[in-house]
C-alpha cells in the first residue's frame, strides 16, 4: 500500500527479554532515514488533511497547549500508514508479547513543537482496563520519525513501572522519577502497555520531535478507536483479511481462544 521497503524484518530474542525485564526495548533502524523522513512528509499532510475534515489537532484534554501536534485516524489518512501498523516488525513483536490474536486499539501521532508540555502521567493499559494489571495485555509500538531526545520532548517514563499493579502502588510524585527514551529517527520503541510515562517538554528553539504510536491490545479488551466507522468503504476494502480482523471490521470480533477450545474435548 505503500513504498516502504520492510528491510529489516529480524527480531532478536534480546528484545523480548528487555520488554519482560524493563518494560520496553529500543529496535534501532527499522526505517531508513530517508523513509523515516518521507513518513514525516506525509505525516504533516496528514495533519493538514484532519483539519480539513474538521478534526482539531488541538486536544485540550491531552495537551497544555497547541504546541502539540495529535493526528487521529492515521490509517484513512494515508497507506503510508496502515503498512506500518502492519510492519512485520511490528507484528512480530506484538504477538510474541501479547499473543498472535491481537488487535489494533489505536493509531496516532504526537508532534512535539518548541514549547510542547507534558500530559498527564498514564498508562496505556490503565487507560482501556480496570486494575489489578497483573500481566502483559497490551503494548505500544513507537515510531520515531525524527531524532528524539529529552530536550525536544522524549517520552517520560518511569522504570520498573510496568510491575505496578493498582494505582497505590504508585509513587507519590512519580514524573520526578522519569527518565526519556532516547532514540535515533527510523528506531521503534516498543512500550508494554502497564508501563507508565507521559510526554517531555520541547524546550529546543527549533528541533521537533514526531513520533507515531500504535496500540495494539489482547482481543478482549474494547478498542479505543472504531475503525468501522472511522474508515471510509474505499479504505476498508483495501485491507487483507487479518488487518480487517484487527481492526473490527466484519461482524464477528472475538477470536476463539484456542487453549481452551484445545483442551475441551467434545461430547
Amino acid at each position: 500500500m505503500s513504498d516502504l521497503q520492510h528491510t529489516t524484518t529480524h527480531v532478536d530474542p534480546a528484545v523480548f527479554e528487555a520488554i519482560a525485564r524493563d518494560g520496553f526495548a529500543i529496535v534501532p533502524d527499522v526505517l531508513t532515514a530517508d523513509e523515516a523522513a518521507h513518513v514525516l512528509d506525509r505525516l504533516w499532510a496528514a495533519a493538514q488533511e484532519s483539519e480539513r475534515r474538521g478534526s482539531s489537532t488541538y486536544i485540550a484534554g491531552l495537551d497544555p497547549n497547541a504546541s502539540n501536534v495529535r493526528v487521529f485516524n492515521l490509517i484513512e489518512l494515508d497507506p503510508v500508514f496502515a503498512d506500518l501498523i502492519a510492519h512485520p516488525v511490528a507484528d512480530a513483536i506484538v504477538a510474541g508479547v501479547i499473543g498472535a490474536n491481537y488487535i489494533i486499539s489505536n493509531f496516532s501521532a504526537n508532534i512535539a513543537r518548541p514549547g510542547s508540555g507534558s500530559m498527564v502521567v498514564h498508562s496505556d493499559l490503565a487507560a482501556v482496563t480496570p486494575e489489578p494489571w497483573l500481566s502483559a495485555q497490551s503494548i505500544n509500538i513507537v515510531w520515531c520519525l525524527t531524532d528524539v531526545e529529552a530536550a525536544n520532548g522524549a517520552t517520560l517514563h518511569l522504570p520498573g513501572s510496568h510491575h505496578v499493579q493498582r494505582l497505590t502502588d504508585l509513587p507519590a510524585d512519580p514524573i520526578s522519577r522519569m527518565v526519556p527514551f532516547e532514540a535515533s529517527a527510523g528506531s521503534i520503541i516498543a512500550l508494554e502497555g502497564r508501563m507508565w510515562h507521559t510526554s517531555g517538554r520541547n524546550v529546543t528553539a527549533d528541533f521537533d520531535r514526531a513520533m507515531l504510536f500504535g496500540y495494539y491490545t489482547k482481543p478482549h479488551i474494547r478498542p479505543q478507536f472504531n475503525y468501522s466507522v472511522g474508515l471510509s468503504p474505499e479504505v476498508q476494502a483495501q485491507c487483507s483479511p487479518a488487518m480487517r480482523t484487527r481492526l473490527g471490521l466484519d461482524t464477528s470480533l472475538n477470536s476463539p481462544n484456542e487453549a481452551v477450545f484445545g483442551t475441551i474435548p467434545p461430547r
